[in-house]
């Protein structure tokens, strides 16, 4: 699957590749998401990487559950966020005008 050039994560590197280019006209509070997108990738990366090596060379699985724990977790967390931004977009749309 590596030799395709296949990678999960490549909407998070375009995302991260913008954020460099208009980093001027950005507000000081976006850094903070874009630190939280870097965070979340590499938690993703990590828990793909540690279990890889579980399956491949047979590494220490204890390993392998605690990535996948954290991965779990970050998942979680993101898309808690993503229902909240969402409940409020919600709330904005129901207000009269």
């Amino acid at each position: 699957m590596s030799g395709i050039g296949f990678s999960a994560y490549a909407a998070l590197n375009n995302v991260k590749a913008a954020d460099a280019a208009g980093q001027a006209a950005k507000p000081q509070g976006s850094g903070a998401v874009s630190e939280g997108f870097a965070n979340f990738k590499q938690t993703m990366e990590a828990a793909e990487q540690t279990a890889m090596q579980t399956a491949v060379s047979g590494a220490d699985p204890h390993a392998m559950v605690e990535a996948l724990a954290n991965a779990e977790l970050a998942l979680d967390a993101a898309v808690t966020i993503r229902d909240k931004v969402v409940e409020a977009y919600q709330e904005l749309l129901r207000m009269p005008v």
